[in-house]
């Protein structure tokens, strides 16, 4: 059995649980502990589980109390299981089931698939569909989670490589560290580098979302060290410097929090990106890269915004800046960019120029029907070039009218505002053409969203000010 077939076999047992009111992103972080016990069994990892709290005891357990054992199961292998990784994958569980029935039918469901046929190599594969699979039915669960079209571009060009620390603070499911991971594994060097081994690391604030996120190294079989917290505090120090990073922050204000950002991010504000980005450029190596996907506001807003531009484009070769196409967030409300950028080893290199990729105007509505596909990326790629650190080596061409250049000079004159169109869009509105009633939902409720991030963005703002300036 193929393991696309086997995802949505898999995934049609979340029909079992929709009448409970459990809501698809609920449904994987339960999957996470019940696939795990099958997985063990399959892959022979079943060692580091307790004895009496292993798959075949759930499968065999009678129907009469099994809700009960099921739920001092998790507790017991949060506690007890030798593995740190798994004792955190079942730490502080939650089932969502209310019904022995229910479970009963799940696992049933898992154990009637032919595992037999799947090799070891497949079970991060077919948790990978799963974790895609909860993104695109928009669940609600209040993140974003970055199309995979895009995930691969920002990894194929920045070139990871074996014996990098490769890194995302805003690490969700560990889709960024998977794919690099995948990248390295299938290069030509690292059958020739296999003492460098790359160590990943992220940082998750949301418990279910790092749940999922360790499953999902721990099939892939990843060096990774997922921090449960907030990178932008006290939680990041642990954070080495990074070869590689590659991030899409959360959108959005800093949601009402009061913990103190880190000393070193020099310019605090409401906006989380705009601390993000800072988090992210200075915590990189010298000689390092990045990718970091930032919404429209990052490349023009005035105050705090102008003076983080500034020192990225002073402490690092900001080289290229790709305008993503609207529509690719579902319910987000948000246009967004990804900002390639280096720190050289030279420390005295600065900003030269930018070239800028437009893959928004001029483009169809992307959705359900319409996904962004890898193939809208190839002249990009190509344009790109081979040097994800300082970006050298490009020329203009006249038959790509969406790649242009700017120089440092011109930017600064424009006050640094790195929000810059030359196509005429006569596309329209992408959302004027919106047929299907769950994107048109999605939209409605994203525009809601954004207004109110900027709302609460504007009254952080005022609260944090001091007396005599808000009183002006």
């Amino acid at each position: 059995m193929q393991p696309g077939n086997i995802v949505q076999k898999i995934w049609n047992l979340c029909n079992i649980l929709r009448g409970d009111g459990i809501t698809y992103y609920q449904y994987i972080s339960e999957l996470s502990y019940i696939l795990f016990l099958k997985f063990s069994q399959e892959n022979g990892t079943e060692k580091l589980l307790p004895f009496g709290y292993r798959w075949s005891d759930l499968v065999k357990h009678d129907d009469d109390g099994l809700l009960e054992f099921y739920q001092k199961m998790l507790t017991h292998l949060g506690e007890a299981a030798k593995s740190k990784t798994v004792r955190e994958i079942y730490a502080f569980p939650t089932t969502v089931f209310s019904h022995s029935e229910n479970l009963r039918a799940v696992i049933n469901g898992v154990a009637s698939i032919e595992w037999h046929e799947v090799g070891e190599d497949n079970f991060g594969d077919i948790y990978s569909g799963l974790i895609a699979k909860s993104q695109d039915a928009r669940s609600g669960a209040g993140q974003y989670f970055t199309p995979r079209a895009v995930v691969d571009v920002m990894v194929k060009v920045t070139k990871p490589e074996a014996g990098d620390i490769v890194q995302d603070p805003a690490v969700g499911s560990g889709g960024f560290l998977v794919a690099a991971d995948q990248m390295v594994k299938n290069s030509a060097a690292h059958a020739v580098r296999e003492d460098k081994s790359t160590f990943y690391q992220g940082v998750e604030i949301e418990k279910n979302t790092r749940r999922i996120c360790l499953m999902n190294v721990l099939l892939h079989d990843l060096n990774a060290d997922i921090i449960f917290g907030d990178a932008l505090t006290a939680d990041g120090e642990g954070l080495e410097s990074a070869d590689l990073i590659l991030a899409n922050p959360p959108f959005g204000a800093k949601a009402g929090s009061r913990r103190s950002l880190r000393r070193d991010i020099r310019y605090p504000g409401a906006n989380k990106q705009l601390a993000f980005l800072q988090h992210i450029y200075g915590n990189l190596k010298q000689g390092g890269r990045a990718a970091v996907l930032l919404p429209d506001n990052v490349l023009f807003e005035d105050g705090v915004g102008k003076l983080v531009r500034q020192e990225l484009m002073e402490s690092c070769i900001l080289h290229t800046v790709l305008r993503l196409p609207n529509g690719i967030f579902s319910g987000a409300g948000v246009k967004t960019n990804v900002l390639f950028f280096g720190k050289p080893k030279d420390a005295s290199k600065r900003t030269q120029s930018i070239w800028f990729y437009d893959l928004r105007s001029n483009m169809p509505s992307f959705g359900k029907s319409n996904p962004l596909r890898a193939e809208y990326f190839e002249e990009f790629v190509e344009l790109f070039g081979s040097d994800p650190r300082e970006g050298v080596g490009r020329n203009e061409r006249d038959d790509a009218p969406r790649w242009r250049c700017m120089t440092s000079e011109q930017i600064i004159a424009r006050g640094t505002n790195l929000d810059w169109t030359w196509l005429r869009d006569d596309s329209g509105d992408p959302e004027d053409n919106m047929n299907d009633p769950d994107e048109i939902v999605a939209a409605i409720t994203g525009h809601l969203r954004a207004a109110l991030d900027e709302i609460e963005t504007l009254s952080q703002e005022l609260e944090d000010a001091p007396e005599s300036e808000a009183a002006e």
